[in-house]
């Protein structure tokens, strides 16, 4: 059966799931969503048996209903590649009593590269399915990891531009040198003069322009996003919840139809917001465990029903989860309010107007299905220690959000014969410097790369491919702007 995606925001056009793809952002700023959220249509032993790329086919085909089956296999075939170093794509590794589930074997060692492999190929096939022309220009805003992974998908890609906005001074040095130095003459990055959300928030007011939106049509262009707002992002990531389920099965390590328990360090909520899809599909999920840092807007919004982003933004050492509004809450407040665009919008402008809104309570029986904590930054330190310590196993300062949270989960709710899943984000070498103060202490002497070489040592794993590659790189990109001036830059980059 044809899914169609229609705007959380009351856009009553309905598109293909490529046409959602095309543009990213419906066109009164509303986020695309099916139009149901289809079952799964084959059994987990099926599945169990199967490997990464035909659980991937199995899963998005229910989503993307206009690709046919040779334009979506090509897809996940030139995505699933090399570029990875582990065969798995996606491995499920064994720690105490829980299971991590490696979502950093890609390109740009993040969680980010399961998705951001395949947009690209998803992108350039909707544009031809379309009959499309135009260029499509990338527009995206990046927490650290996004945009690396955009960047690196995007590079060269025929017909298409990147622009990517970060956060000056809010990202990782190691994330930061792994933008800057992208080639590619499609790619472009930007330093905003701000945070995170000021970046986001720029973003879709460049893609809600009217006026823009006019001369990038009138000098044959057109905006598309990288980030989860976009639905090829979304997508991709309710695979590896599927993979994970099936790896267990395999691995004899559950019965099939046995409940799992999902854990994800939060902040954009596209990750968790692909095992509540997961789950809905029919994966058995018993809690959805929301772990955010100290920016716990997440974490007060599950246990009030009241979102408020009228708080002062924190910078910690899991930067890509610092965030205070989290654009992917989005299709779940759409989907509690039974589906109701006009509550979502009303919803959604109380956000933009004065910062927060409250859901009521018939919407907030909708959250049964989620579990919401949070961890401070000393307290993750203390769990890479202590995970490193007991099985030497060394996990970066998201996944410890995420490890942190679990624990207090299991000592709230008593709950520690459900199997866990945690869905490790990043490599611990993509933010070595907060990792190796966690296991050793002050490092402040020493340099980036030099605790890069420790930590190889430490963990006993060799340096990725995707640090050595920034090792020695040249600076490529080193524009700076304002926050207010991100539409300039981007007609400046276009030649608008």
């Amino acid at each position: 059966m044809e899914l169609k995606y229609f705007s959380t925001r009351g856009d009553k056009e309905a598109v293909t799931p490529s046409m959602a793809i095309l543009r990213g952002l419906a066109p009164d700023g509303g986020l695309y969503v099916p139009d149901k959220i289809p079952t799964l249509d084959c059994s987990l032993e099926e599945l169990a048996k199967m490997e990464y790329k035909e659980v991937a086919y199995n899963v998005m085909k229910q989503f993307l209903t206009d690709f046919t089956e040779d334009e979506l296999k090509n897809c996940i075939e030139k995505a699933y590649d090399s570029k990875f170093d582990t065969e798995a794509i996606a491995p499920l590794v064994e720690v105490g009593n829980t299971y991590y589930l490696e979502l950093f074997h890609g390109a740009t060692i993040a969680f980010k590269d399961m998705a951001l492999s395949i947009l690209p190929h998803l992108m350039t096939t909707s544009a031809k399915k379309n009959k499309m022309d135009k260029k499509i220009v990338i527009l995206t805003a990046t927490s650290g990891d996004t945009g690396k992974a955009a960047l690196a998908g995007f590079a060269d890609v025929p017909g298409t531009e990147i622009i990517v906005f970060y956060p000056k001074d809010g990202v990782s040095p190691i994330q930061e040198k792994q933008m800057v130095t992208q080639t590619g003459d499609n790619t472009h990055v930007v330093a905003i003069r701000g945070n995170f959300d000021d970046a986001q928030s720029g973003v879709k007011a460049i893609f809600s322009d009217e006026g823009m939106k006019k001369r990038m049509s009138d000098a044959g262009m057109q905006f598309s996003s990288a980030n989860s707002i976009n639905i090829g992002r979304l997508v991709p990531q309710i695979v590896y919840y599927v993979y994970a389920y099936a790896t267990l099965l395999k691995e004899e390590k559950i019965k099939s139809g046995e409940e799992i328990n999902v854990v994800v360090p939060t902040g954009n909520f596209g990750n968790i917001l692909a095992a509540f899809y997961a789950k809905n599909m029919g994966l058995p999920i018993k809690k959805l465990v929301c772990a955010s840092n100290d920016n716990k807007v997440l974490f007060d919004f599950f246990g009030t029903g009241d979102y408020d982003r009228n708080r002062d933004f924190i910078l910690t050492t899991s930067p890509s989860m610092d965030i205070l509004i989290s654009s992917n809450l989005e299709r779940l407040i759409y989907k509690i309010a039974g589906n109701d665009a006009s509550k979502c919008a009303e919803l959604m402008n109380s956000l933009k107007d004065s910062g927060k809104y409250s859901i009521t309570s018939e919407m907030k029986e909708g959250l049964k299905d989620f579990y919401g904590n949070w961890a401070n930054t000393k307290e993750c330190a203390g769990t890479i220690k202590k995970i490193y310590d007991d099985c030497g196993y060394v996990i970066d300062t998201h996944t410890a959000v995420a490890a942190c949270v679990y624990e207090k989960f299991a000592k709230d709710t008593g709950d520690l014969a459900t199997p866990a899943v945690i869905a490790s984000t990043a490599s611990p070498f993509k933010f070595t410097r907060s990792v190796m103060e966690a296991l050793k202490g002050d490092c402040d002497k020493a340099g980036d790369f030099e605790l890069v070489d420790e930590l190889s040592k430490v963990a006993n794993v060799k340096v990725p491919k995707a640090i050595e590659d920034i090792r020695n790189a040249k600076v490529l990109h080193d524009t700076v702007c304002d926050k207010d001036k991100m539409c300039d830059t981007v007609c400046n980059i276009l030649g608008l």
